[in-house]
């Protein structure tokens, strides 16, 4: 969460820094906060809110400078206020920090002693403090080196120095961080995104390390203080691009961007000549694999789930589904033969991160499925497969839960075949299936339905719930996650057949309930289960796919039909009504579709 920009420059740079915080609004929006060097002295300016109140602070004010450091927050300790707002500084530094302090309350207690006074209720201002304590006695450098060590958690930090308006300090420790570099400037930022508009080539802090940049040199340093050399990398460039157009919200753009996101996916990955999928960069044998562990978490997390059911049909994998919070503070017994793949959108999902961490202490064989190839989960993995979606920037996801569902069946049908677990002609016939899938996506999101008016009934319900079984049990899930999020009506995702064991009394007159059957070996079983929930007054809403035959019920409330399509590539079309759900529920209740309240796109604390 929260996002981090600093520039130093021969030229001015406010202006630069609040669009580069526009950018990182995605990260964290409840506050936003500037301060430059200028004069020899400090000049801060914060607000509680957007990055446009921000800027209408700053005109007021007149704030220049030619080096300076900015911040979006998404608040961890403190209620989003002025005061709480990034950056906090002392006399002598400004600090923006991303992450948590874990100690900082034995911190405080110890420089208020001597006599540091404290304006926040932040854990960040105790590093302003006790950066400005340890300069008393220790040179710039060695004050970095001892401060890092005082601190127990996660950060990304940007610094200012009064008495140094060359240079800009930032250091790592499990929230990432990159540099930019560019001509007589240079850059430091929480991701890449907010960089591309002023430079392509940057380099990436791990743990531990600190770097301090100038107008001309960026110098990196190991935790204890020995220089290192880092690798400038060449950032990609998404096929999508960052502007809304013609749409009102990223979200609505993203969503019906789908079928193009889907398509570069498959072009991607598939040799559609020759019927192969072109995975050939295996750092170790299939044949050495005999289980499979898939760890995320939210979106993530559910395409994981929807993987599982692929996997466990098309190969003799066995085949685990962790949250990734869990799985780190578990006792896990690893094993040599087992596959460890770890799906972020992002790439710095922080729990995510750590659990891959564990696993390469561990030495075992890792796979990421992540949006962003610079990220720090995919510059650790083994293998990399990414989903080409394109940056996402709407928080709630959509095209970027369709791609890592994608990439991984494509990953599914690899080792179905290497296994030999399916024949020649399932496996081309399985690859004739995904080169149809964008033009099925693309029927999907163009069919007329009456979603505006059924998000008005899911928006003012007290709850709801969201059926499935089979493929589409993670996708209901998926559902209740994204009205949660969108329109924060309380909504659970159930299996279907679980209904009748404890779920089934909360139904009452009028609920709004949302079943997921396509015709699929389940379906027959799922109407069952919609009948029981239509005879206690449920009002149903029918996700199935178009067909000549009647449905076996009664009183269905209302019904959409996807386009009909393989079954195991159904979960795609059928996410995409309950995207558009999520999306005018939200709409009828007037709120920030692309922002909801306290969360944030990159999840980057635990």
């Amino acid at each position: 969460m929260c996002g981090i920009i600093g520039i130093i420059s021969t030229k001015e740079v406010t202006s630069r820094i609040v669009n580069s915080l526009k950018k990182l609004e995605y990260r964290g929006y409840d506050s936003a906060g500037i301060a430059t060097l200028n004069g020899g002295n400090i000049n801060e300016v914060k607000c509680e809110g957007r990055v446009d109140t921000l800027e209408k602070n700053i005109q007021k004010f007149s704030l220049r400078g030619e080096i300076g450091i900015g911040h979006v927050r998404w608040a961890t300790h403190g209620r989003p206020s002025k005061a709480n707002a990034h950056p906090h500084s002392s006399e002598q530094v400004s600090v923006v920090h991303n992450g948590i302090i874990e100690n900082s309350t034995i911190l405080k207690k110890h420089l208020e002693k001597k006599g540091y006074l404290f304006k926040s209720q932040t854990d960040t201002e105790v590093i302003a403090h006790l950066v400005t304590d340890y300069l008393k006695k220790n040179s710039l450098k060695d004050t970095i080196i001892k401060v890092l060590k005082k601190l127990h958690g996660s950060f990304a930090l940007g610094i200012l120095f009064k008495d140094r308006e060359d240079l800009i300090v930032g250091a790592r420790r499990g929230s990432p961080l990159a540099v930019g570099y560019g001509p007589n400037e240079n850059y430091l930022g929480s991701d890449s995104y907010a960089l591309k508009s002023m430079t392509n080539k940057i380099s990436y802090l791990e743990d531990g390390e600190f770097c301090i940049i100038k107008k001309q040199e960026i110098e990196f340093y190991e935790s204890e203080g020995k220089k290192i050399n880092k690798k400038i990398l060449n950032l990609s460039q998404g096929a999508i691009s960052y502007d809304k157009g013609d749409y009102k919200y990223f979200m609505e753009k993203e969503i019906d961007e789908q079928p193009f996101t889907i398509q570069d996916c498959i072009n991607e990955y598939v040799d559609k000549y020759n019927r192969e999928i072109n995975i050939h960069n295996f750092p170790w044998k299939i044949s050495s694999l005999k289980s499979l562990v898939l760890i995320g978490c939210g979106t993530a997390f559910h395409s994981c789930l929807v993987a599982k059911y692929w996997f466990e049909k098309n190969t003799n994998l066995d085949v685990t589904v962790d949250i990734a919070s869990e799985f780190r503070y578990r006792k896990v017994n690893f094993k040599k033969d087992c596959l460890y793949l770890f799906v972020s959108q992002s790439g710095e999902t922080a729990d995510t991160y750590a659990a891959l961490d564990l696993c390469k202490k561990n030495k075992m064989k890792t796979c990421a499925v992540v949006n962003v190839v610079e990220s720090s989960i995919a510059r650790v993995a083994d293998l990399v497969l990414p989903i080409y979606c394109g940056q996402e920037v709407g928080v709630a996801s959509t095209k970027a839960f369709l791609g890592q569902m994608l990439v991984l069946y494509i990953l599914t049908t690899k080792i179905a075949y290497h296994q030999k677990y399916i024949t020649k002609k399932d496996y081309q016939s399985k690859i004739k299936n995904l080169l149809s899938l964008s033009n099925s996506t693309k029927k999907t999101l163009s069919s007329e339905n009456n979603l505006i008016n059924i998000g008005k009934v899911f928006a003012n319900a007290k709850g709801s719930m969201f059926l499935g079984r089979g493929y589409s049990y993670p996708i209901a899930l998926e559902g209740a996650l994204k009205l949660k999020e969108l329109a924060y009506v309380h909504a659970e995702g159930y299996p279907a057949g679980e209904m009748k064991h404890g779920p089934l009394a909360l139904i009452e007159e009028g609920m709004p309930v949302v079943v997921l059957a396509p015709r699929d070996e389940h379906y027959k079983k799922t109407i069952s289960n919609m009948q029981e929930v239509i005879a206690r007054g449920a009002k149903v809403l029918l996700i199935t796919n178009k067909n000549n035959d009647e449905i076996i019920s009664e009183n269905i409330w209302e019904q959409i039909a996807v386009d009909k399509f393989d079954d195991e590539l159904t979960p795609f079309l059928i996410t995409i009504p309950l995207q558009k759900l999520a999306f005018y529920s939200a709409l009828e209740k007037g709120y920030d579709i692309d922002k909801p309240r306290n969360l944030a796109k990159s999840v980057t604390v635990e």
